[in-house]
């Protein structure tokens, strides 16, 4: 076995849209920094056909240009508001380039085995080669929208089945009986991709949702949003203006046959589409319930209603993975890790995580912001200990609201945030460490 020491270089896991700002933040201050990405170029799940990518051929950003980019390097002018994922991966790759990032990271290497040295608490990383790495920090972005989630329903069926991470193109569709199980926006956008090609699309909900549109008043959605938070409007201010735009722009749900969704607007992340109820109007998506048991040749509902299919495709999310490291070190309690922001762990003063969240916009400005407080906190300890320390007793203590006020805390909701209070509290104790 090859050892090699790298004891003043920090190590990121993964050269997806996380993984490359962590890099590019670490490189600004001077901290040496080393990339480990399995695929042979930067991307991530932006890289259409990889083996972990879910991204498929109709997929667009559910969030407009603006709020989504990084915060140094906007997306290209004639971009569209809503990009597709061709466009992102050749943004993220541009990014990467204009940075100086793709340099840094080794390429075609996958990471075995991650452990925190007893000598000197650095980490060993072990890779596909069979040699080992020892880092004086360990930067994991290895994604959480790979390891697909299926629900444990009774009984078996005979047909095909996929879950959303395996489905790409609607060639599956064509002419065929569809049932599409999972009310988040990938599973709303396979059954609008359904609609188009299948014979019959019918879509199954577990809970009711709210659904906005991507437009409002000729303006991206998330943008009026942005709006209403500059402003400071108070969440019941802007759940009830919101409300009314829904109302008239789109309708309520149960106008539509969907179940009355179970939680406030504003309490839990809308489904972002403007196209679900036009189908649904038109007949070509037939709106279920959840699923009570599954058959040969369909499903049985909760509502007692069946339905015949010959495919089934389950958007039911995904499991929070991290294959590489003991899930003790991650200060892990189902279904994933417990961290500070999502990011530093309580105890472990040189691990961090990126990327894992689950915001109600775009997500790689906000990875920037949190790579960025990674980077003054590194630099920190070297340059200024009192202000590491004084950082580090607050991630000892409790969370900050970055949620927004919003009450749902369950497990499914584990990664949610609000953009707006998580960005600036980010920002603020970025600024701190400056």
């Amino acid at each position: 076995m090859t050892f090699v020491d790298k004891r003043d270089t920090v190590c990121v896991v993964g050269a997806g849209a996380s993984g490359i700002t962590a890099i590019k933040n670490l490189m600004e201050l001077d901290i040496p920094v080393e990339g480990i990405e399995r695929e042979a170029a930067v991307g991530g799940n932006w890289i259409y056909g990889a083996r972990f990518s879910s991204v498929y051929a109709s997929a667009h950003l559910i969030s407009s240009k603006p709020l989504t980019e990084y915060t140094d390097f906007p997306f290209p002018d004639d971009y569209p508001d809503y990009p597709s994922h061709n466009q992102v991966l050749a943004y993220l790759r541009r990014y990467a380039e204009h940075f100086g990032v793709t340099d840094r990271i080794r390429f075609k290497s996958e990471v075995r085995w991650v452990s925190r040295s007893e000598e000197d608490g650095c980490w060993d990383v072990e890779l596909d080669d069979g040699s080992t790495h020892r880092y004086r920090a360990l930067i994991i972005a290895n994604g959480h929208h790979w390891d697909p989630k299926y629900p444990p329903y009774a009984g078996q069926f005979a047909g095909q089945e996929i879950h959303a991470a395996d489905y790409k193109t609607p060639d599956i569709l064509r002419g065929r009986r569809v049932l599409v199980i999972g009310g988040g926006n990938s599973g709303c956008d396979i059954a609008v991709d359904a609609a188009h090609n299948a014979a019959v699309t019918y879509h199954s909900t577990r809970r009711g949702y709210w659904y906005i549109p991507k437009y409002v008043m000729g303006q991206p959605v998330d943008q009026v949003g942005e709006r209403f938070l500059k402003m400071g409007l108070p969440l019941g201010v802007r759940r009830a203006l919101s409300t009314l735009m829904i109302r008239i722009v789109l309708g309520h749900p149960t106008r539509f046959g969907l179940p009355e969704p179970d939680h406030k607007l504003l309490e839990s992340h809308p489904i972002v589409n403007s196209q679900v109820y036009y189908h649904i109007g038109h007949g070509d998506i037939i709106p279920k319930p959840d699923v009570a048991v599954m058959s040969h040749d369909g499903a049985r509902f909760i509502d007692g209603t069946v339905a015949r299919v010959d495919v089934v495709i389950y958007a039911t999310g995904y499991n929070i993975r991290v294959p590489f490291i003991d899930k003790r070190d991650l200060n892990w309690k189902e279904p994933g890790p417990r961290l500070w922001l999502h990011i530093f762990h309580p105890r472990t003063e040189n691990l961090f995580m990126v990327g894992l969240i689950q915001p109600d916009g775009g997500q790689f400005g906000l990875v920037d912001w949190q790579c960025r407080l990674i980077a003054r906190y590194l630099k920190a300890a070297e340059e200024a200990p009192a202000k590491a320390e004084a950082f580090r007793a607050k991630v000892n203590g409790p969370q900050p609201d970055i949620r927004g006020g919003r009450k749902l805390d369950t497990d499914r909701h584990l990664l949610e945030v609000e953009h707006f209070s998580y960005r600036k509290t980010l920002m603020q104790l970025a600024e701190e460490l400056a």
